[in-house]
């Protein structure tokens, strides 16, 4: 057993000082800004953010092809006295001036009269009258260092070093070679809104099936604070980046790929570095109906630039990528694999053993400006709640699914409240169905059901005050693929609609006969990747929607496939999953301790948040939240709010209702389409105003619930990530010690919301590093896995890491294994699926502190232990039917009841079932 844990992350040291680094900046200015904003906004007829550069493109041009170019600055384009590149040392003014020449004379495509002047000329003119100059380097000395502490006491790093410093980072690490088993490794730096990240080039090889797979080592650096950390840091994952050299997709299915540019610096009197990687985006064209380079990519400059080497065409990389992976001339690309691509032998992930060796490499090469923070200690062993003994003896009955099976009857009849349970299976494949049927009295510890008709369609079980009916039938045209409208005349979401309420009166016009109780569909349906090839001819959630409205919730079960699990499992899972619609699913028995109260409930939120790019095509936000009542023998019951009524529903009912209340946002409705061109200031005005209505109905809601809590000890639990966005109270720099804070209101005791209120702030990854990776190691060159509670030896500290245990399928790698320069008699080893717990920081944000007001005079009964309290909210990750789960159990039912929001836009009529469409949707069944 492992006793500390290691992270990859780290922080000024103190007992160095700042960390100044002397550069040269590059301000754009306001006549050569106002110039191009000019030319830019009368070539754009429909106007392009007026007063805004669009300078994504340049930047990248700048950072791939000139020398000594560190970084580009955020918001450059919107104001030209903004430092807008930050270098080692002055690029030189001949270099610079062709660069921007290009990139403008394709910006300003169409303009007329005086436009056609030759920029480039104007740019490198000393004291030139037909334009605005470049503008010269400034010296700057700056502090990469330089820290803010909020009121909070959290050090927040100045707003330009989240840009600046991992640039600075990414380039200080590249100058030395990572040297492993006698391979030498050498890095290129990337640049993205997620940071920067290191990739490895050239690439590995990886032989395999007659096949060459190449995949590159790749860090991502970024900058966090820590709630109440002294020292703000840079976390660095390591992973693996796989390039696609094999593409088994047409042209038409390539939505976007990112594409990564070795090419060389096209100035003859420049040193050629090649230190970055150009990043590019490569999809199709639906208008030209053609392979292109998409959103804003640089590559179709360069030819310009440079007339002597041959730069891919985007049509011709997308035919042959593995010949310009391995490079062709002095120019190479590879392009980001991606699983839509179609499969690749090498498994994503590494080991904890090169996370170690990456770590050692990394904090030699960030010595001493930066150092890794402390390492992680234990802070319980009591790391699972009571759960079921994981092992059964040879000797002994098996009891330990006669007790799973007992509970999940409980369960059940808990949620049930005395009613009859109505099922009706829509199956495609007769051994799904049969499987559904052998596993539902296996689950619960029912007797062998019973026929109720001739043709075996209808089955039943009675026990025990349990009355469930199993209803069967052929899926038949219902769960085949939806068919939108292809007139691109109108959104794309009201299409979208059109084709759900298709749906919906087809699953109306074959409602079976009448159910008594509560139903509950489970359907038999194929996964999504084979209906990737059409966008938006998923039918799940026009099913989930249509039975819904009927008053029924709906698990779905994907067809068998070669690569699957067995049926019997994957149908063990769906009627958990079901179960769990019905809210027949109970909290783990904690065993923390005496300091928590026996009749605690737990509260979870979580902001359904979905762009044009949702489920349905419709943007709209809503905040749900649900409730968990722990019972004795650990029955539970689970609600959810209603904020219309202000009251709690079953959380069955709360599924239905929000199918049912679902409505898109204002701005999507055909009425309150903008009629000014995107990125207006009128647009700006309304997204402000939304965002500002947003926040405000969030926290108004928030602030009511908490008022409905008072009477009983609550633990509240938040994702910080999910939901900062609409209670930016959040942000890790707003948050003070037992304090709550709404709109523009002072920091309030959070105890004023409850005597008995404790409040808990979760962070995850969260898709850009903000919980750092880690590895587990015992001192002495031993490293692996290792689950608990950890947290800083800080005895006052609030901020703790849940790491849960390592997957059954993950858990035969060696801890030794080596992917990247696999060792000798190991050549599988790159195909290996690497598999590490993430962690979940646990922020105990408000409890009983000895330093409150309560209990400094003495009013509190006693004082609350923050770890017992993180200890707590990591129990809550465990329950006997599923795998560790990501967040406790009450914020992972709260999550999942977002699957239920499912707006639709207004625009079209209603259709109606009828002949066509289900000749349709056979045909379509048919070609699936």
């Amino acid at each position: 057993m492992y006793h500390t844990v290691r992270c990859l992350a780290y922080e000024p040291d103190p007992d160095r000082g700042p960390w100044m680094e002397h550069l040269q900046v590059l301000r754009l200015g306001e006549d050569l800004h106002n110039e191009l904003t000019r030319r830019s906004e009368e070539a754009n007829a429909t106007g392009d953010r007026p007063g805004r550069l669009p300078v994504t493109r340049l930047n990248s041009l700048l950072q791939a092809l000139a020398p000594g170019t560190v970084a580009t600055a955020r918001h450059a384009g919107s104001d030209g006295r903004l430092p807008w590149l930050y270098a080692r040392e002055a690029v030189p003014v001949d270099v610079l001036a062709p660069v921007i020449g290009t990139w403008a004379s394709g910006l300003l495509v169409g303009g007329e009269g005086d436009d056609d002047d030759d920029l480039e000329e104007t740019l490198l003119t000393e004291g030139s009258a037909s334009g605005p100059r470049l503008p010269a380097w400034e010296n700057t000395t700056i502090d990469l260092t330089e820290t803010l502490i909020s009121g909070g006491g959290t050090a927040e790093p100045e707003q330009r070093l989240y840009s600046l410093l991992p640039e600075q980072i990414a380039f200080r690490l590249a100058e030395h070679p990572l040297r492993i088993r006698g391979t030498i490794l050498r890095f290129r730096v990337v640049s993205s809104a997620s940071g920067t990240d290191l990739i490895s080039w050239p690439p590995q090889r990886y032989e395999r099936g007659r096949q060459t797979w190449y995949y590159s080592a790749r860090l991502n650096i970024t900058v966090h604070t820590v709630p109440f950390a002294p020292r703000f840091r840079v976390h660095i994952s390591a992973g693996l980046r796989r390039w696609a050299t094999r593409l088994d997709i047409r042209p038409r299915e390539l939505d976007g790929s990112t594409v990564l540019l070795d090419v060389p610096i096209p100035w003859p009197d420049s040193a050629d570095h090649r230190r970055r990687l150009m990043t590019n985006t490569l999809g199709y064209d639906r208008r030209k109906r053609e392979i292109a380079w998409r959103r804003r990519s640089a590559a179709p400059l360069l030819p310009e630039l440079d007339i002597l080497r041959h730069y891919p065409d985007a049509a011709e990389l997308f035919a042959s990528p593995e010949k310009w992976i391995t490079g062709r001339g002095e120019v190479a690309a590879g392009i980001v694999y991606h699983p839509s691509l179609g499969p690749h032998e090498v498994g994503a992930g590494l080991m904890p053993g090169e996370r170690a060796t990456l770590d050692a490499w990394i904090e030699d090469g960030l010595r001493p400006v930066l150092r890794r923070v402390d390492d992680l200690r234990r802070v319980t062993r009591r790391n699972t709640p009571t759960l079921l003994p994981r092992t059964v003896k040879k000797d002994e009955p098996d009891t330990r699914e006669a007790r799973k099976s007992l509970a999940r009857r409980t369960a059940l009849a808990v949620a049930l409240s005395g009613q009859s349970l109505d099922v009706e299976v829509v199956w495609q494949s007769p051994e799904t169905r049969d499987a559904l049927l052998a596993e539902l009295p296996r689950l619960i510890g029912l007797p062998p059901g019973s026929n109720t008709d001739r043709e075996k369609k209808v089955w039943r079980w009675r026990h025990e005050g349990i009355d469930i009916t199993v209803r069967t039938r052929p899926a038949g045209p219902l769960v085949a693929a939806l068919t939108v409208a292809q007139d691109r005349g109108r959104r794309r979401s009201v299409r979208l609609a059109e084709a759900v309420e298709e749906r919906c009166a087809l699953v109306l016009s074959e409602v079976g006969p009448p159910w008594e109780g509560i139903g509950l569909v489970i359907a038999e349906i194929a996964d999504k990747g084979r209906f990737s090839a059409v966008p938006d001819s998923d039918p799940k959630n026009a099913l989930r929607l249509a039975w819904a409205r009927q008053g029924r919730p709906s698990q779905f079960i994907n067809l068998p496939q070669e690569d699957t699990a067995a049926v019997e499992h994957r149908a063990r899972s769906t009627w958990l999953d079901a179960f769990r619609q019905l809210g027949a699913v109970s909290p783990p028995a904690h065993r923390v301790g005496a300091g928590i109260p026996s009749d605690l409930q737990y509260v979870a939120l979580w902001m359904v948040r979905y762009t044009r790019k949702g489920p349905t095509r419709c943007p709209v936000r809503r905040l749900i939240a649900v409730r968990v009542r722990p019972g004795g023998g650990g029955l539970g019951d689970v609600d959810g709010w209603d904020a219309e009524r202000a009251e709690w529903v079953p959380y069955r009912q709360l599924l239905l209702q929000l199918a049912d209340s679902a409505k898109p946002e204002e701005s999507s409705a055909p009425g309150n389409r903008l009629r000014q061109p995107a990125g207006s200031a009128s647009d700006s005005a309304r997204a402000a105003g939304r965002s500002a209505r947003w926040q405000a109905q969030t926290e108004r809601q928030i602030r009511e619930l908490l008022f409905q809590l008072r009477e009983r000890p609550t633990l509240l639990l938040v994702s910080a990530g999910n939901l900062r966005q609409h209670w930016p109270y959040l942000r890790n720099g707003a948050l003070v010690r037992d304090c709550l804070a709404f709109g523009t209101e002072p920091q309030q005791r959070h105890s004023l919301y409850g005597e008995e209120l404790r409040v808990v702030v979760l962070r995850d990854a969260n898709g850009r590093n903000e919980v750092a990776e880690w590895y587990a190691h015992d001192g002495k060159g031993k490293v692996g896995f290792a689950e608990g509670v950890w947290g800083t030896s800080d005895l006052e500290g609030r901020v703790f890491s849940s790491i849960t245990s390592t997957p059954h399928t993950a858990a035969n790698l060696p801890r030794g294994l080596m992917k990247l320069v696999p060792a000798e008699g190991s050549r599988t080893a790159p195909g290996k699926t690497a598999w590490n717990p993430t962690q979940l920081e646990v922020t105990v944000l408000g409890c009983r502190s000895p330093h409150s007001e309560e209990c400094g005079n003495g009013s509190c009964e006693s004082v609350d232990n923050a770890a017992e309290w993180a200890t707590l909210t990591h129990q809550l990750r465990y329950h006997d039917d599923y795998q560790p789960l990501s967040r406790p159990l009450p914020l992972h039912l709260a999550r999942l009841a977002g699957e239920y929001v499912l707006p639709l836009a207004t625009g079209g009529e209603p259709a109606k079932a009828g002949d066509g469409l289900v000749r349709t949707a056979m045909e379509e069944l048919e070609t699936t």
